[in-house]
This record gives C-alpha cells, sequence and structure tokens, in this order.
C-alpha cells in the first residue's frame, strides 16, 4: 500500500477482476495465484485461453511459470534490479510511451539516470535471468494494447517489499499501461478483507481513509465526531507492539482473528512477546497457537454468523449478511463496543449499517456507499456521493497524487537481509499451498483436506536432493540462525537449485521459526520470502 500509494496516490488495484479476461498481456510477478488466489486464477485463465500472452517473475516454477512465454526465474530478493534492467531496454529500444511520460508522470529523468547504472550484464548478475529472457518479456509488455501486472506476497514481503512494488509502478508508468480498462496493477491481497481492514484506520500512520493523522485538518474532523483528541504521532505496526511487549513498555493486548504465534516471523521472538505482556487477550473462532498464551479467550464469529461488509481486492465493497446467529451471543463489533463503553469510551451502535454511516460521513472514498444501495449490489470505491456509480477503473484522468501526477521513483538493488553462506547455504521461500489456508485453524480441521495433505513438506530440487542424499518421503531437519524443524522431504522441479520452499499451514512444523527478523524499514512488513538455511538428512 505504501509503495503504489507513493507512485500513484492509492494503495489498491488499479483496475478490476472482471477486465482481466480482455488484456493482450499478464505480467504475473511474485504470485502463485492457482494456489494461493484460486477465484483470481480462474479470471486470469481466461485471458490466456483468449491468448494472451504471460510472462512470470518468480524463482519457482508454478503451475503458471510453466505455462509462460517467458519465465523469468530470479534469484529471490532481486526484484528491484529486474525492473530496472526491464525499463533499461525499453528506454534503450524505443519501447517507452512519450506521450503519457510527459502529460502524466514527474520524476522521469531521476528514473533515466538510475535504470543507466544497471545494463544487462549487470542484470543478469543480480538476478540470475538471462538477458534474452529480459529483453523478451520487455518486448512483450511494452508492445501490448493492454497489459496488467498482477503481484502478491512474493514482492511485498521482503526487506524492500514498498520499494519493490513502487518499482512495480516505474514499469507501468514507463509503457502508459494504466488509468485504462484491461491496464494497471493488482495487487493480490493475503486475506479476504485485507483491503477493506486497511480501509478503515489500523495502519499507524493513518486515520480512515487513509487521511494522515499528522494532518491537523484531519484530526480535526475525526477529534469533532468521536468527541477525542488524537495524537499526531504515528503508533507502531504489530510488529513493533511485541517488539515493546518484550520490553516491557507494552502491559496489555487484545488480538483479534490473527495467529501471530504461527504466522509472525521469527518465532522466538513472537513468544517470548507473548510471554512478557502482563493481559492478553485474544478473541477467534477456534484455538490457535496464540490462545495458548492468552489470560481471556473471547469467542469470534465466523463469516457465517457476520453481518456487514467485505471489500475486496478489487475495491468492491459487498455486503455480508449472517446465515446464523453468532453462537456466542455477540457479534465482534458488538464485543468491541461493549468492551469500549465499559472501558469509558461509550460506543452506541444498534447495527453494522450505523458503523457503515459513520464511515460515509468521514472518509470521502466511501462517501456514497451505505447498505440500501449494497443490497442492489458491490460498489468499487471511491465513490464519493449517493449518486456516484463506482469506479472500475482508478486514474483515467488524474492521479491521486498532488498536481494529478504519478511519480517515478529511481530504486537501488539492495538485496534480501540475508544471505546464504557456508554454513546455510540454501534460500528458504515460504508460501501457502492451494488445500491449506493461512495457519490451518479452518483447514486443518477438515477431515478430507487431511487426507490429502496431512502434513507439512519441503519442496528440495533434485540437484539439491542429490547433494544431499534425500529421496522423498526422507524426514530432514531445517535449521536456520533462528531454530530447527523436523519435515518431511519432497524432491521437485518447481524449486530451482539453491531454494527450497516450504508452507506454514500446520501447528506441528511451525517454520516461522526459521524465518528472519528483517523487516521493511518503511512498512514493518517483514522478509518471509527469504532465509538462509541448510537441511541435514535425519
Amino acid at each position: 500500500m505504501a509503495g503504489l500509494a507513493t507512485s500513484l496516490g492509492a494503495g489498491a488495484a488499479t483496475n478490476s477482476l472482471s477486465q482481466m479476461p480482455d488484456m493482450d498481456t499478464l505480467f504475473l510477478f511474485g504470485s502463485n495465484p492457482t494456489e494461493a488466489h484460486p477465484i483470481v486464477s480462474l479470471w486470469l485463465k481466461k485471458a490466456l485461453r483468449k491468448g494472451a500472452k504471460l510472462i512470470v517473475g518468480d524463482p519457482r516454477k508454478t503451475w503458471m511459470a510453466k505455462r509462460a512465454d517467458v519465465w523469468l526465474n530470479l534469484k529471490p530478493g532481486s526484484n528491484i534490479a529486474l525492473m530496472n534492467g526491464l525499463i533499461r531496454v525499453i528506454l534503450e529500444k524505443g519501447w517507452e510511451n512519450r506521450e503519457f511520460i510527459s502529460k502524466r508522470t514527474e520524476g522521469f529523468e531521476e528514473l533515466i539516470r538510475k535504470v543507466g547504472e544497471y545494463d544487462l550484464d549487470r542484470v543478469e548478475r543480480l538476478t540470475r535471468v538471462p538477458k534474452e529472457r529480459i529483453i523478451e518479456a520487455a518486448r512483450l509488455y511494452s508492445h501490448a494494447g493492454s497489459a496488467m501486472i498482477v503481484y502478491g506476497l512474493g514482492v511485498t514481503e521482503h526487506r524492500t517489499g514498498t520499494e519493490n512494488a513502487m518499482a512495480i509502478a516505474n514499469l507501468a508508468l514507463v509503457c502508459g499501461q494504466i488509468g485504462r480498462p484491461s491496464t494497471g496493477i493488482m495487487a493480490l491481497r493475503g486475506q479476504n478483507n485485507v483491503q477493506g481492514a486497511s480501509d478503515l484506520g489500523p495502519l499507524p500512520a493513518t486515520l480512515p481513509g487513509y487521511q494522515p493523522v499528522a494532518d491537523g485538518t484531519a484530526r480535526e474532523k475525526f477529534e469533532k465526531a468521536w468527541n477525542v483528541r488524537i495524537s499526531p504521532k504515528a503508533g507502531l505496526t504489530s510488529v513493533e507492539m511485541l517488539d515493546e511487549c518484550r520490553k516491557g513498555n507494552f502491559k496489555g493486548l487484545f488480538i483479534l482473528g490473527e495467529d501471530p504465534a504461527q504466522t509472525d516471523p521469527d518465532l522466538h521472538h513472537v513468544r517470548k512477546a507473548l510471554e512478557s505482556v502482563e493481559f492478553l487477550v485474544v478473541q477467534d473462532i477456534f484455538p490457535t497457537e496464540t490462545t495458548r498464551f492468552a489470560d481471556v479467550i473471547l469467542p469470534g464469529a465466523s463469516f457465517a454468523e457476520k453481518d456487514g461488509t467485505f471489500t475486496n481486492g478489487e475495491r468492491r465493497v459487498q455486503r455480508v449478511r449472517k446465515a446464523i446467529e453468532p453462537l456466542a451471543g455477540m457479534a465482534e463489533w458488538q464485543v468491541i463496543s461493549r468492551l469500549s463503553t465499559l472501558m469509558g469510551y461509550p460506543m452506541r451502535y444498534h447495527h453494522p449499517s450505523e458503523i457503515m454511516d459513520e464511515i460515509a460521513r468521514l472518509v470521502p472514498i466511501y462517501g456514497g456507499i451505505h447498505y440500501g444501495r449494497l443490497e442492489q449490489g458491490g460498489i468499487q470505491w471511491p465513490c464519493p456521493t449517493r449518486d456516484h456509480p463506482g469506479t472500475p477503473t482508478l486514474y483515467t484522468d488524474l492521479f491521486s497524487r498532488p498536481g494529478g501526477l504519478a511519480k517515478f521513483v529511481a530504486l537501488d538493488h539492495t538485496g534480501s537481509g540475508e544471505v546464504p553462506d557456508e554454513h546455510y547455504p540454501l534460500v528458504l521461500i515460504t508460501g501457502r499451498i492451494r488445500e491449506h489456508y493461512n495457519n490451518g485453524s479452518m483447514t486443518g480441521r477438515s477431515s478430507g483436506i487431511a487426507e490429502i495433505v496431512p502434513g507439512e513438506c519441503i519442496e528440495i530440487s533434485p540437484e539439491d536432493a542429490a547433494a544431499l542424499k534425500v529421496t522423498s518421503g526422507d524426514r530432514v531437519k531445517v535449521f536456520s540462525r533462528r531454530g530447527e524443524v523436523s519435515v518431511k522431504a519432497k524432491v521437485t522441479g518447481r524449486s530451482q537449485a539453491g531454494n527450497v520452499f516450504m508452507t506454514f499451514h500446520h501447528r506441528n512444523v511451525l517454520t516461522n521459526i526459521l524465518t528472519s527478523e528483517h523487516r521493511d524499514p518503511i512498512t514493518g512488513t517483514p522478509e518471509y520470502k527469504v532465509c538462509a538455511v541448510r537441511i541435514e538428512k535425519e
């Protein structure tokens, strides 16, 4: 969100899912949608069946990578070098969209100077992608009538995640592949309502609607509506809160629908933080690794017990209607309202529609959205007024930055926070598989899924497996600088030599014991996608 907001003005997808089948070229970068976003992949497959060209940037040979016209099998952590190399090729060949650049962007001269430092010999050395593939990918993307970049957590869960998103924006802007249907940038979110949650204020430096907490006018509006004083000082990210717990500065913590004791990186650090806090409340629908540390567990409500809205990855606000009353007797919004009232700040909502009406009053991009309209179907923000139809395509005329111009950002390759060495010679990449979801607290309770995927495994390339004298089914120990886990090996060509892959779905193999403490310095996002490990056969 921070990266796209810096370059374009808003940290959200620029276009709609329904536009995907009509694109000429798909650049899929750092995403494995057939497993991690299977519904999105159905839209993408429609485009491929209609003849769209496919470029895939991914260290793993995923389903999509096998079918790509160009597979950019980059070294993990070399995203910016690859983007700079693509842009340099486009500029050298004269394939850029000069009219778009001159009319709708700023900062182009700085970008030219920076990418001039990334000749293809250097880029091939940094990324390990053959020069010929880089040139062909640049040709396909720049020559497309309409090209879309779809990216996922393989872009953002790096130490340079924010800059990676800016580098993607640079490429789209150079070619003018934005502001029209079936173009633009689609960032695939990790959960179904990540966009909606982010829209409404949990980011540490913003009020709802991405209105900066440092902005006195924005604070005054919310102070008047909420009858409280709001500090201009930015808050903390979730991982920073855990740091403060360990230091003794946080005495209490309330965790809702999150399982950091399984899904956060460097789990030894996380667990010490949860043990250090004096009072921990966890609200969830099932027991998790995190509830083991709780002083009080409050029951959450499943999707079938919720009344409200979800905002999906294309900015579409959609009604959610409960099938049954919450089994615990209260929905989450009622629990939060009751807690707030008991702690001295009254919340007197009687129905979720009243909360949505408050959102519309205070958040301009949601200004025209209310339950009556949502009964007719979802609406894509920005929707500023009650007669506005919503916005399927962003930036058709102006970007939502000061002056209406998009900004090129000159970026340098810095690489990952942790690199392989003689003691830890392999790179561990983490991700998801189709059968399980996130921490497995729901899918792990399905006997059918358990039959298909009964446990964790580590994917190892045939070359590395031969060197380790490991075959599929063998048990191995995986060590990092932070800990070790025992897991079954799976020898597969999906992993390149030097890279291994694990998920984090299984409580009996806590993969995130291994992952590193490195974070994006801008947003605090952990670097899940790269950590150095070694493997020993048990």
